[in-house]
């Protein structure tokens, strides 16, 4: 697997409002996220595909999933 900086995202939480950067996967979806700062769990909002769509800093869709 291919080092891509793009794949960065910063997730930034609802609840706190802490935001942590985290590397996003080219072949999976992240459907749950705890928060790192207070330790609530994140799922998406309805009709995104994870947490990245939801509250990243960028929308994920891998390149090899379909129905994003």
């Amino acid at each position: 697997m291919a080092n891509d900086s793009n794949r960065s995202s910063t997730i930034t939480c609802p609840f706190c409002e802490h935001a942590q950067t985290e590397e996003m996967p080219v072949d999976s979806c992240v459907f749950f996220y705890r928060c790192t700062g207070c330790g609530v769990m994140l799922k998406p909002n309805p009709g995104d595909c994870c947490v990245f769509c939801s509250f990243g800093s960028a929308e994920c869709c891998p390149p090899k999933m379909k129905g994003c």
